[in-house]
């Protein structure tokens, strides 16, 4: 069975535009398991292959932890990156761990992996081996420097990637000051670069009848969003640096202070600029400001400009005022914040679920809406709780004999 045919239609499927595609997700820490719950989010149904006794790296990443009253202590780290997935153990070395997965595999569209380049050969499964077993499977691997060149089988970790790709050079107060993104980026942007990969495999799979092997990395991801700093070295030749909260090419853009507390301006016109200096007293074709490359050219006296302008009117004052003369602003929120904002959680952005041993939860929920042609949503709504270690063992296993037989 390759994918297609009666088996895939036992698989049991949800609503969201991937419903009826199974996901194979051999991944563990965040960059493979962030693609496979993207893939769930949209409605595949995703069965996580984890090891016996301790499961995925992130159980035991923490605190913080949740000790329910009956049942084993749980990482707000892992609940972060796998809901709407299943779980089964097997050791992958065994008989019974490998007759798991060639089951799995002959049944599922996509294959997710992101051991270090090679071991999974080595564990009797490599590209050739799955492509093998199942023709139309779409199989993406995840590593940290890439697969092959003189560095490709470093491991791969994301504040490492960070700085060996550049990123961490281009955050901080400043050129001596580099700063780790506070969130882990690279995994992130590699688990959604692959989520990408598999999504463009799997339309290409529907003109041809046969699956490939999509592949990225921690590094490729966190070279892949350089953006305008990437352009400004390889065809400027400036290399750009850390300079804290404002943009090195528009001004003003960032944060400015005022009377308690502080705003970030996004002024990406001239018309905007002109907007914002009528509104505050302000010449806008005063020597050094009246193009944005003179105000970049000068930006501390801009931000000396505006933050004299802003010293008389508190955030609550201020943000309504430009919000009237049309200045893109804000404020920035901490977390607790950002998940009791209404605009949050009307975007369906907090998603409640329920535990099998923690009850009741909210978690972050997925980035996309759906829609049809009437305006009536068709997002996924029905998420489920990231599970428990091997909490789905012997439905899966027992689904697997009912299939064969």
């Amino acid at each position: 069975m390759h994918g297609e045919g009666p088996s895939i239609r036992l698989v049991t499927a949800s609503s969201g535009p991937l419903a009826g595609l199974l996901v194979v997700d051999l991944t563990r820490a965040l960059a493979g398991p962030h693609a496979a719950m993207m893939l769930g989010d949209l409605g595949a149904r995703v069965i996580k292959v984890e090891a016996p006794g301790g499961g995925d790296d992130t159980r035991g990443w923490g605190p913080p932890f949740v000790d329910p009253p009956d049942g084993a202590r749980e990482s707000t780290y892992f609940l972060s990156c796998n809901r709407n997935k299943e779980s089964v153990t097997a050791d992958l070395r065994s008989d019974d761990g490998r007759a798991l997965l060639t089951g799995l595999v002959g049944r599922a569209d996509v294959l997710l992996e992101n051991f270090r380049p090679g071991v999974l050969a080595r564990l009797g499964f490599g590209p050739e081996r799955l492509l093998e077993l199942n023709p139309r499977l779409v199989i993406l691997s995840i590593s940290g420097f890439g697969h092959d060149g003189p560095e490709g089988g470093r491991p791969g970790y994301d504040q490492i990637a960070q700085g060996e790709g550049g990123v961490m050079s281009l955050t901080g107060s400043g050129p001596d000051d580099p700063q780790r993104v506070g969130v882990p980026i690279g995994d992130l942007l590699a688990g959604m670069y692959g989520a990408y990969g598999v999504l463009a495999a799997l339309i290409e799979r529907s003109a041809t009848g046969r699956g490939q092997v999509v592949r990225t990395s921690l590094l490729a991801a966190i070279v892949g969003v350089h953006a305008f700093q990437g352009t400004r070295y390889t065809v400027a030749g400036e290399v750009g640096r850390a300079q804290g909260n404002h943009h090195p090419s528009i001004c003003p853009y960032g944060l400015f202070h005022c009377a308690d507390g502080a705003v970030q301006l996004s002024v990406g016109s001239e018309g905007l600029w002109r907007r914002l200096c009528a509104g505050f007293g302000l010449d806008p074709d005063a020597a050094g400001v009246a193009t944005n490359a003179e105000r970049v050219g000068h930006r501390e006296r801009v931000i000396e400009l505006l933050e004299g302008a802003f010293a008389r009117y508190t955030m609550a004052e201020l943000l309504p005022r430009l919000a009237e003369l049309g200045v893109p602003s804000g404020r920035v929120r901490t977390l607790d914040e950002v998940y009791e904002w209404e605009q949050t959680r009307s975007q369906g952005l907090v998603v409640a679920v329920d535990h099998p041993t923690l009850g009741p939860v909210d978690l972050p929920g997925p980035p996309l809406r759906f829609f049809g042609a009437a305006g009536d949503e068709t997002t996924r709504r029905d998420h489920a709780a990231p599970p428990t270690l091997g909490q789905h063992d012997e439905a899966v296993r027992a689904w697997l004999a009912a299939d064969d037989a």
